[in-house]
């Protein structure tokens, strides 16, 4: 008999077709359609931001997965899962919904360009019901990779809250930074609302520079075992913190998007992770 499949996770803020297109949405589209041509088994999730328009894409509640609340600056949040699927690509996309986090039709901004000032408690509540719904889905990811801002929480909750649970004892975090980190300042107390689990205020010390994107992405590099350059305007402190630490980096290569062979650079950062 042959290896297993290795499991590889998708968390991504943004995919087509859900989204309209960008660099990021449609990476995250093809990529794991890629990734599972390549035998991998694979699994994807994103928001269910109020702009996604449900009957056209056929998302539906998937209430055994449902029904779980999260508890974020002491208010209950109802965890609400729903799936699609892209059927060209035989994939199902699990959304993470909240009536009061993602209901509105902006991704992060109001009509105004103004900076949600609840975006750090959206990005906690997406992690921890992501990484909940992989419980319930008792699917244990060999890779978790994450793309784009607002899945920058995970890293941390993986490493430090979920350490110790069979289903993620030895899942490898992957983060692909990208050029959507904004400087304005997350959730007030957000270094306090992020605590979770045991984690302590040392763990997240880097949040003391101040709480914005680029710090978020600093925790998130942190808790990561390997970096994806995933665009080209990737912020200079970002490369200097990834490289500080160690951690293996594949570099940004703009010609292997535009022939693909990005996701083989992709599959075998994955398999050295995994050595």
């Amino acid at each position: 008999m042959g290896e297993p499949a290795k499991k590889i996770l998708f968390v991504s803020a943004e995919m087509e077709p859900y989204l309209p297109e960008s660099r990021m949405a449609t990476l995250c589209r093809q990529l794991p359609q890629g990734i599972q041509e390549r035998h991998r088994e694979i699994r994807a999730f994103m928001p269910r931001y109020g702009c996604i328009n449900e009957r056209k894409n056929q998302l539906h509640e998937v209430i055994r997965l449902s029904g779980m609340n999260i508890i974020i600056g002491d208010v209950d949040r109802p965890l609400v899962i729903k799936v699609a699927s892209i059927s060209a690509a035989r994939i199902q996309v699990y959304f993470i919904d909240n009536e009061d986090y993602f209901r509105r039709k902006q991704l992060y901004r109001d009509a105004d360009g103004k900076f949600f000032a609840d975006n750090g408690e959206r990005a906690i509540f997406f992690a921890r019901g992501v990484l909940e719904t992989v419980k319930k889905l008792r699917w244990a990811p060999d890779i978790i990779h994450c793309t784009g801002w607002i899945s920058h929480v995970l890293p941390l909750y993986l490493k430090k809250t979920y350490k110790d649970d069979p289903i993620f004892a030895e899942s490898k975090v992957v983060l692909s930074l990208m050029d959507d980190i904004a400087e304005e300042t997350l959730s007030p107390g957000f270094a306090e609302t992020v605590l979770f689990g045991g984690i302590k205020p040392r763990d997240v010390a880097v949040l003391e520079e101040g709480a914005t994107g680029t710090e978020l992405a600093k925790l998130a590099v942190q808790y990561a075992d390997g970096v994806i350059l995933g665009s080209p305007d990737v912020k200079p402190a970002l490369k200097e913190y990834s490289a500080s630490l160690g951690l293996p980096i594949l570099p940004y290569e703009e010609d292997s998007y535009k022939d693909g062979s990005y996701m083989d650079r992709y599959n075998a950062f994955y398999e050295d992770l995994l050595k």
